[in-house]
Formats: C-alpha cells, sequence, structure tokens
C-alpha cells in the first residue's frame, strides 16, 4: 500500500487512476454519518475514537481472533481497545479492513508504518497529537480534504433534521450535507415496536393516524419535509421482497388490527408492506428521487449477544437463500401502475448480482441512463473481490458505463478512503480489459467512463 500503483496491475490501469479517477471529487450518496458531529465539528480524541467506536466490521474481526468484549465494546480504556485491535489486524491478509486501516493511516496521517501490536505504541502517540491539533481532522476538515461535495446521512421520517438545517444555513462549509428518506419503522407491522412508532410519526407530521389513509397523510407530509432540505431518495432495508398485492381496504384492516395491537399473520404482515412500499414508490417517483433497496441480510443471528449488546454490533450475516425471486413482480407492479421511479438495488448476497443486473435491464426508460440500476458492491462484499465480481457482473449483464459508483455506507469520517479502493478497483479491471485485447485503448474515451462512474453519473442520478 506504500505504492502509489497500489492494487493497479498494468499499465492502462496506472494510467486511468492517476490521470482520471485520482482527480475526481467525491458524492457520497450513502452513509450513515452523523449530521450533528459535521456541525458541531467535533474534535476526535483518539484513533479508538475513530474506528473503533461503532465498527462492527472491526469488532468481528477482534472476535474472530478470541479477543475478550470488555476489549471491544465494553470497559477497557482507548489505548487497550486500540492496541487489541493492532494484535489482530496483521492476521487478517486479504480483508479489507486491513487495506483501509493502512490506506487512512496513509491519507489523514502520513503514516506508512504497518500496524501491528508492535508498532501500535508508536502508531498511537503518533495520531493521538495530530488530532489533537490538526483541524484538518475533524469532521468539517476531513470531508474537505477528501474533496467531497456531497453526503447522504440515513434519516428516519421522525427526525427533525434539525442539523441538516444548521449546515444548509452554514455558509463557511460549503459541502452539502442531505438527508435520505429511511420509513423502515413504518412498515415494519411485524415488530414489536411498531405502535410506538406510530405514535411518533403521528407527533412529529402533526396527523391523527388511526388508519392506512392517514398512514399515507403523514408520511406525505414528511417527504414534503426531506424534499424541502434538498432529500433526493428513499432507502429501504428489506429481510425480504415479496410481491403481495394488497387493496387499500386490506392494508386498512391490517393497519387498525396492529393499532390494537392484535397478532399480525406474516401473510397479513407482507401485503401491508408491499402498500407502504407501492405506495411510497409512487411518491418518490413523484418527487423525482431514487429508490434503494438493500436486500439479502438475516440480521441479529446471534440471539444471546443480541441481549447482551443491543443491534447493529456486528451479529448480522448474508442471507444464503436469494430474496429477489420476487423483485421482478414487484417492479413490474409498480411500472405498470406508472409509479417506478429510479431505482438501485443492492444484495448483500453475491449470489444476487447476475439476477439483479438482468432484472434491471427489463425496467429502462428512455432519456434515463440506467433507470433501474444494482448498487455498488454491499456491506460483505464491499472486498476487492467483492468489487470485481460486482463491477464485472454489471459489466457482462448491463452497461457499466451507466454505474453511479461508489458509497461509504458508513459510520466513519475517515472512510471516504474506500472511495479511493473502489477506484483503483475499477481502474485496474477496465485496464485489464484493454490490456489483454477486450477493449481498445482509447484513453480519452475510457478517461470519460472512469470519471462518470467516479463521481458524473451519481451526481446526474440523484439530480444534486
Amino acid at each position: 500500500m506504500k505504492s502509489k500503483d497500489f492494487l493497479l496491475e498494468g499499465g492502462c490501469a496506472k494510467k486511468l487512476y492517476h490521470d482520471f479517477a485520482f482527480e475526481m471529487p467525491i458524492i457520497d450518496y450513502h452513509s450513515h454519518i452523523i449530521p450533528g458531529e459535521i456541525c458541531e465539528n467535533r474534535r476526535f480524541s483518539d484513533l479508538t475514537e475513530v474506528w473503533l467506536g461503532a465498527d462492527h466490521y472491526k469488532w468481528r474481526l477482534m472476535r474472530s481472533c478470541g479477543i475478550n468484549e470488555d476489549y471491544i465494546t465494553g470497559s477497557a480504556s482507548p489505548w487497550e481497545k486500540f492496541k487489541a485491535f493492532a494484535g489482530v489486524l496483521p492476521r487478517c491478509i486479504g480483508n479489507p479492513v486491513y487495506h483501509w486501516a493502512h490506506l487512512e493511516l496513509q491519507r489523514f496521517f502520513g503514516c506508512d508504518i504497518p500496524l501491528s501490536a508492535d508498532t501500535a505504541g508508536a502508531v498511537w502517540e503518533m495520531t493521538l497529537d495530530r488530532l489533537s491539533k490538526d483541524d484538518k481532522l475533524r469532521p468539517q476538515g476531513i470531508i474537505k480534504q477528501m474533496k467531497v461535495e456531497v453526503v447522504v446521512t440515513t434519516d428516519d421520517p421522525v427526525d427533525s433534521l434539525e442539523w441538516h438545517q444548521k449546515l444548509a444555513a452554514d455558509d463557511s462549509f460549503d459541502v452539502k450535507v442531505l438527508p435520505c428518506f429511511r420509513p423502515d419503522a413504518a412498515i415494519s407491522i411485524d415488530t414489536d415496536g411498531f405502535v410506538s412508532y406510530i405514535n411518533s410519526l403521528a407527533e412529529a407530521s402533526d396527523t391523527n393516524i388511526n388508519d392506512f389513509d392517514s398512514l399515507r397523510s403523514a408520511l406525505c407530509k414528511r417527504l414534503s419535509y426531506f424534499d424541502k432540505l434538498g432529500c433526493r431518495a428513499g432507502d429501504h432495508g428489506l429481510s425480504s421482497v415479496v410481491f403481495a398485492p394488497c387493496s387499500d381496504n386490506q392494508a386498512n384492516t391490517v393497519l387498525k388490527k396492529a393499532l390494537c395491537r392484535e397478532a399480525i399473520s406474516t401473510n397479513d404482515a407482507d401485503m401491508f408492506k408491499f402498500a407502504v412500499l407501492s405506495f411510497l414508490a409512487g411518491e418518490y417517483k413523484k418527487l423525482g428521487w431514487v429508490m434503494e433497496l438493500h436486500l439479502g441480510v438475516s440480521r441479529n443471528v446471534n440471539s444471546r449477544m443480541l441481549g447482551r449488546l443491543g443491534a447493529n454490533t456486528g451479529f448480522d450475516c448474508i442471507n444464503p437463500v436469494s430474496c429477489i425471486s420476487d423483485l421482478a413482480r414487484v417492479l413490474d407492479s409498480f411500472d405498470c401502475a406508472g409509479n417506478l421511479p429510479k431505482t438501485l438495488i443492492f444484495s448483500a448476497n453475491p449470489n444476487d448480482n447476475a439476477a439483479i443486473n438482468t432484472i434491471a435491464g427489463c425496467f429502462n426508460q428512455e432519456g434515463i441512463f440506467g433507470k433501474v440500476q444494482q448498487g455498488s458492491a454491499w456491506w460483505f462484499n464491499d472486498t476487492y473481490g467483492g468489487m470485481t465480481q460486482q463491477l464485472t457482473s454489471f459489466a457482462e449483464y448491463g452497461v457499466l458505463s451507466n454505474f453511479v459508483g461508489m458509497l461509504t455506507d458508513s459510520r466513519s469520517f475517515m472512510s471516504y478512503t474506500r472511495h479511493e479502493y473502489f477506484r483503483r478497483i475499477l481502474c485496474n479491471l477496465i485496464g485489464g480489459f484493454v490490456d489483454s485485447g477486450k477493449f481498445p485503448d482509447d484513453y480519452d474515451f475510457l478517461g470519460n467512463v472512469i470519471k462518470d462512474i467516479c463521481y458524473f453519473n451519481s451526481k446526474k442520478y440523484f439530480e444534486f
């Protein structure tokens, strides 16, 4: 990773990266960054806070090496947690976390020292000093030095978006920080907290939600509020995609049962979820938003650790059963109703790549490049092999030049180096096509393709 040609295997790949990809700004169209931390421009205490505070990628590796939970999410000191992670990292040969960690040390701290138990002390002291003094290592400084133009956060419909308002009014910070509408809680009628959430949505929208029509009215009010603050997408994390046609009367009946805390059958839940998703797809289309569907994950599979630590702590996995069997029917129903927005489909299951790309090719529209397309290699797939596989599938079954490119999907401000990681892999793949005679060495054309995938396509697609 010390080499400027890291991951770039041929002359064409090197030229594409250094002459074209390297210079492009970043549009991070999906992240879990906390907007309040950008607005307050907090100063990080140490590298443990930056790296280990909420990063379940790193937590999983530490658990795999038998590290006691006290040194992962527990009561150990920041230095003890960092040292434990540093001791594990050299064992992670081939894991992207090894690459990401060292890219971050290089780009933000100018540190080329391979991190290990032996070097942990030196790295800790050097980064501690820089973090305490350098304003470029505070959130706004990190964002600016990485040439980020747009940051999209992930926000619940009931969120006030007060931090987005403050950032939009701050003339000293010219990066767009935009919300993304994430209505999972309003759809998950079969979860324990559904009724409580509906009460929160009713309060946020100043709407008495007592039937399906009033639920839609409440969601419309929040959609309008998000739209006024620059929102360009609605995002859905779905345990499965089920084609379950449902009339308004049926959705109304199911919702009223739930509000009365009556038991909801799986079939009833599927119909309600499909009804709400269908409605929201139509609203996204009216607003000109993108619909993002995140599929293929089994969540919280270790119930003992779920009870101990809660959700989103590193105990999710790829769903081994493809969850897109009904995807084509769902998209077709939206399309027939004139309600299919631009749509990005992500799956944590790499076996879904070809299916997603062939389904996407069935729902194009005149005047739009790649109206429905596969999103970037997501979660467990944002590895060297996973990105290469996703890009290859996109190229073989679709039009790679239309791809909207990379995102961080991260809670860490330093993870913008993942865009560099992606860009190197992208240039290596396309450079390999040229070097092996699969595509001519037209650098003017290829340079524009690289710049489109790295930046321009997402800017046009989301209409930022």
